[in-house]
């Protein structure tokens, strides 16, 4: 599933694209890409249509378009396979195409969500004052946004009795960060993913904050990470940087810091990659 870097790097192709724009026709071609819009296939493109985007917003892994003088907006969940395309509208149909925006100006490019596994799709929901939509109101800030709590997710580290990747996953917490970058910001602060969070002192948390946000930077850089063809930006090109990755998919390489074979492990139905010296597993206690 795309994490931060993916979701932002479609952002921002989106806000080149169709920022100030508006809805000509809208047309839903799968039911199960609008079924997180309760009142249907129908409803959503009928209100959808004459409406003008303002530039797309993110929270986390979270992407909505909002719409201009409306209190509501058009929030995209990507899922496993979900793709935001920006397509000349004489561009063949791609085989899992399920919604079509086209718009009311000469540009010649229309919005198109194409979802192989249909996981994912767009729904339409109301946004309070701050601009959220509703149903995301409770994720937290992400690591790069300017208004991110060092201190609060710090004490929420120290009162909670869980372990610290357990933490960086729960985006109630702190958002954006799923299985991929979690591996890595732990591999470059040297934790193991079971360490529990109450044992991390203050300049420990920084650190790994610190961590965070340089490997998310250096994925948005190269347009994140694909390992396949199904994460792309708007303009079908994949990210490339699953060629830096230090820690997650290399199990059995040799650690880029101590030439130690990264090791995989079962964790929560995902895989953890670390490395067994430089990211020792926490005593046992009791």
């Amino acid at each position: 599933m795309p994490e931060l870097p993916e979701v932002e790097v479609v952002r921002r192709g989106l806000e080149r694209w169709i920022t100030g724009r508006s809805v000509a026709s809208a047309d839903v071609l799968h039911p199960r890409a609008v079924r997180r819009h309760l009142a249907g296939g129908e409803d959503f493109a009928r209100r959808l249509t004459g409406l003008r985007f303002a530039a797309p917003l993110r929270r986390g892994k979270y992407l909505w378009l909002p719409v201009d003088d409306a209190p509501f907006a058009v929030l995209a969940h990507l899922g496993m396979s979900g793709q935001l395309l920006v397509q000349p509208g004489e561009a063949p149909d791609e085989k899992h195409l399920r919604v079509r925006l086209r718009f009311a100006d000469d540009l010649g490019t229309e919005l198109r969500f194409v979802d192989q596994r249909t996981f994912g799709g767009l729904s339409l929901h109301d946004t309070g004052p701050d601009g959220l939509p509703d149903v995301i109101a409770h994720i937290a800030r992400d690591p790069l946004d300017p208004l991110f709590d060092e201190d609060a997710f710090h004490q929420a580290l120290r009162r909670r009795r869980t372990t610290v990747k357990r933490a960086l996953l729960d985006q109630s917490l702190i958002s954006g960060v799923g299985n991929i970058y979690a591996d890595e910001a732990l591999w470059r602060s040297r934790l193991h993913y079971d360490r529990p969070t109450a044992t991390l002192t203050r300049p420990r948390s920084a650190e790994l904050l610190t961590h965070i946000r340089a490997v998310m930077t250096a994925a948005l850089d190269v347009g994140g990470t694909s390992f396949d063809s199904l994460y792309v930006n708007v303009n079908g090109e994949s990210g490339y940087f699953d060629r830096s990755l230090d820690a997650y998919g290399r199990e059995g390489e040799p650690c880029d810091r101590c030439g130690t074979p990264i090791r995989r492990r079962p964790w929560m139905n995902r895989s953890s990659y670390f490395c067994p010296r430089c990211q020792r597993p926490p005593r046992a206690t009791g």
